[in-house]
This record gives structure tokens, sequence and C-alpha cells, in this order.
């Protein structure tokens, strides 16, 4: 494989900056602690990493809204010490992808706030959708559009008499104002921006809500059924070019950038058309993610997957959790072990023991797919979900926008153990600005580095051996003959086994165990337990 092809079966780590590691001590991760943990990350084994926005921002969501692009936000660093961390991180042979958030910008960014004070009618304001109320006195928002978090997505301005203004419209919170991508102004700012951050080094480019930055001007409701490629705001056919013009900027490096995809779809033919040769590279497979510990549901999903990206020749990607989403040791160990945002609520039982056990044996089902695997900070060291966060220190708008009813996000986002004591378990400072849990000591890296049972020994075991095996970089991927409660597929010599059922179950002919997730018995595969074969 081609280094311009890197991509194509790489691991890839997710950073969430503001807590992966601080340096400077002030209980907020940053771009210093980062660079002082490149050799872990390293000796994990992966071959790139994403950051999620590390630009400045006001945070009212988690640094999705972002209020300058060409600048660090102060918390995480500066430009400097990014450009550093690039460079730290290639010459350990690890390559940096950055967030990009086409759909919407901060309603601290200079051209909303420029667009606020131009008013009705401005060159200022056709860069974002604001538009007269309906009824009278325009009192009603222009569309009855629901918010990815929840409630309305019209909030109304006030002129500068104090009497109610125009609506902007945000598919998301308030302070998340939705760009016009119809204006040339935005589509060149973000053609700079990519230029910006390729130019440092940057090996690509994480799209954020990719399918939802181009609107009806028309503003029509959303309910009911749509033609593909004509929703109001959901994965329009004016996209495509948006992204071919993205792909041609990647492809003018003499090392081409990549564009990974957000693309929430349901449909495989309308996912596909995103990964077309000259668009997007790869993009996230959530069917996989939010699908249950079931074996006729994670084998459709892989399926599913295959399938949809055989014809436009892109590799599938493998994730078990993210930023956005309950972990996986949390999630599979519950009743509904499924996962989906309109079904997460306080006080939901989960089993953290059957939930790990699974949440190993994922990790190999997923670490033996073809295609590339992301790995959300944490998972490799089996963090779980922290359910049990004070409600005063919440800061997602999932929680609030949903009036409380949603635990939101902040439980997949606590600052990471290092250490098996201290004040932040050698995360840094001695208030972390999420709380930690009293037992993530015994969670940590510390607590876990040689470990031969541990999970980040398993992760570094998977990783390796994904590496070294030829049968596992590349396309090929053969079903078992196996039983109904048992996943088993080859590629190569290499034979990957999970038996989801609840009784022991038979291993296919092999001459060696390459690596389980739990422990053989006579010869037999427990439940929840996974195996790389040699045949």
């Amino acid at each position: 494989m081609s280094t311009a092809e890197w991509w194509r079966n790489a691991v890839i780590y997710q950073v969430y900056p503001r807590s992966f590691a601080d340096g400077n001590d002030d209980g907020t991760g940053d771009l210093a602690g980062v660079r002082s943990r490149l050799p872990y990350l390293r000796d994990l084994g992966v071959d790139a990493i994403w950051f999620t926005p590390w630009y400045s921002s006001p945070l009212a969501d988690g640094g999705y809204d972002v209020a300058d692009y060409r600048a660090i936000d102060p918390a995480f660093g500066t430009v400097e010490e990014a450009e550093l961390l690039i460079a730290d991180a290639a010459a350990l042979g690890i390559r940096t992808i950055v967030d990009v958030v086409p759909n919407h910008v901060s309603d601290r960014h200079e051209w909303f706030r420029a667009a606020l004070a131009s008013g009705p009618g401005s060159q200022e304001r056709q860069r974002f959708w604001f538009h007269p109320g309906r009824g009278p006195d325009g009192a009603e928002p222009p569309t009855d559009w629901v918010s990815s978090f929840s409630g309305g997505t019209w909030t109304r301005t006030t002129n500068p008499d104090g009497s109610p203004g125009e609506w902007y419209l945000h598919l998301f919170a308030p302070q998340q104002p939705d760009l016009n991508w119809n204006h040339q102004d935005v589509r060149r700012e973000h053609e700079d921006v990519l230029r910006f951050w390729f130019d440092r080094g940057v090996a690509g480019v994480r799209i954020d809500s990719a399918t939802m930055p181009v609107k009806d001007p028309a503003f029509p409701g959303a309910d009911g059924e749509f033609a593909p490629g004509t929703h109001p705001f959901l994965d329009r056919d004016e996209l495509h070019d948006i992204y071919r013009s993205w792909r041609a900027v990647a492809d003018s490096y003499a090392e081409p950038r990549v564009l990974v995809g957000e693309i929430w779809l349901a449909d495989p033919e309308r996912f596909a058309r995103y990964l077309r040769p000259d668009e997007m590279h790869t993009a996230f497979n959530f069917d996989f993610m939010m699908r249950p510990w079931a074996p006729d549901q994670l084998r459709a999903a892989i399926v599913s997957t295959l399938d949809a990206h055989r014809p436009v020749g892109a590799p599938a990607t493998w994730v078990l959790s993210n930023h956005d989403v309950t972990r996986a040791v949390t999630r599979y160990g519950r009743a509904d072990s499924s996962f989906g945002f309109g079904a997460r609520r306080f006080g939901t039982p989960t089993d953290l023991v059957l939930g790990t056990s699974r949440a190993r044996a994922a990790a190999l089902l997923t670490g033996a797919l073809p295609g590339s695997l992301y790995v959300y900070q944490g998972d490799e060291l089996g963090l779980p979900e922290v359910e049990d966060l004070p409600l005063d220190v919440l800061q997602d708008p999932m929680h609030f926008r949903s009036n409380g009813v949603d635990p939101g996000r902040d439980g997949c986002r606590v600052p990471l153990p290092w250490t098996t004591d201290g004040p932040s378990f050698g995360f840094g400072g001695p208030k972390p600005w999420l709380p930690q849990p009293a037992d993530w000591g015994s969670r940590s890296v510390e607590a876990q580095d040689g470990e031969p049972a541990s999970m980040l020994t398993l992760y570094r075991s998977m990783i390796a051996i994904r590496r070294a095996e030829p049968g596992l970089r590349g396309d090929e991927f053969t079903w078992l003959s196996t039983p109904d409660d048992v996943l088993g597929f080859r590629r190569g010599d290499v034979l990957c086994v999970v038996n989801l059922g609840d009784t022991a179950a038979d291993l296919p002919a092999h001459a060696e165990v390459l690596l389980c997730s739990g422990v053989l018995t006579g010869g037999t595969l427990p439940p929840d337990t996974a195996a790389w074969l040699r045949s």
C-alpha cells in the first residue's frame, strides 16, 4: 500500500483535547498535555490522531461552536504549539486530523457579530439564514423544524431600538448559527481554512455534520416523505459539489490530504455517494456502533457496510464509541445494548462486568474487519460512562435543551486517568473540569501497563498484530460457517471468531491462537469472547 493511501486501514485515535491530558495544571486538557503523552500513543500503535475542535470557542457545545478557525483556543494553547504538536507526532509516525464544522459557526464569530450589527437585508446577513417570522408581527418562527439538540431551530433577534427583529436559523444550539452555503464567501472561507491547516502539516479533516450544511431556501416543512436529495436540510444533492471542491484542495498537496465525513444516513446508497472517488475518502460507520450486542444485528451491519462501500472502492470504518455516544463498556452491559440519542436516560441499569467482556470481544471484532479503525480516548482503558456526575457540573446543551431528561454527553468526556493516585490521577491540576470517579486510578494507564489481562494490553496487542499480519491489511473478507450465535470470518490466514451466545462454542480448526479477549477453556470459546486464530 502506498503512503498516500495510509488511511485505508489506519488505526486512528480520537482525542477530545479538554479531557486527554493537562500540561499546565489548570484542570483543562491542552496541547502541551497531548505532546507530553505522544509516546503513549506511539506505544499504543496508532497511525493518526483525530482532534475534536481545538479552535477558539466559547464552548457552548464543547468546541463545535467555532469563533475563529485560525486560532487555537487559549485554554488549549496557540497555533505555534499546534504546529509543534503536528511535527512531534509526525516524527513518531503519527499523522494529525482536525475537525471542520461547515454547518455553523459560533455566535461570537466575527461574521455573525457583523450580521447582527448590520441589520436586515445587509450583505453580512446573507452569509447566514436570517428570515422574517410568520404570523402577526412575525412572532412565530419561519419553520417548525426541530433541533438536533431538541427544541426549535430559530432564535429571534432584537433591533437596535429594542423591537423584535428577524429570526436566524440554528439546527443545533442558538449559539451556533447556520451558515448559508449558497454564499460564495462561505465556500471560499472554508477552502481557505482547509489550506491554512493543510499547510501546517495536518494530514486530513473530519467533517462534522456533513449532511446538513445545505438548506432549501424556500424553508418548507420537514415532516413527511421526501425524494432522495430533496429534504429541506439533510443530505441535499447540492452538498456533493461542495465536497468535490474540498477534494480538489486536498488532492493539490504532494501527499494528498484526507477527508473523513460524519454522515448519519440510514440509506446505504445515499451514504456511499459521499465516498465516490472525487469526494470524501472515508466516512464514519454509525450503523455498526448503534447496533445491539446480537449476532444477527452485527452481521447485518457488517454486510450492509461492506456492500455499500464496495461499489465506490472506499474502505469502511469501524468504531465502538466517540465523544457523543455512551461508552461501549456501559452500553454493552445493558438489557438494550443498542444506542439511540432519544433513548438516553438517567438511571439506566448496566452490568459493567458483562459490558467489559463484550467490549473486549467487540475490540477484536472491529479490529479484524477490513478498513480503518477508530479508537475513542479511554476505550483502550475500558473506561465506563460516568453516570453519576453532579447535576451542577453538567455542561452539555443536549442535557439542558431536553429540560434535563437527557443526561447528555459529559459522561463520556470525563478526563482520563493516567496514574493510580493523585488529585486528578495524573491528568493534571488539582481539580479537572469534570470530576473523575473515585475508582478512576484502578482504571488508569499506570494500573494497566504491563498487566497481561488488562484492556490496555489487549488493545496494544491487537493493534500490533493487525499491523503485522498481511491478511489484516488488505480487503479480503470471507464469512465462515458458524453456529447462529457465533460470528466468524477469514482474512488471509487469520480467522476472527466471536461468541455472542450464552454457551461455549467450539473453535474452528486452527494452527495457533494469536489473541483472545478472554480465557479459552478446553478448546472452546466462552460467551461474549472473541479470538484471532491462524488457520
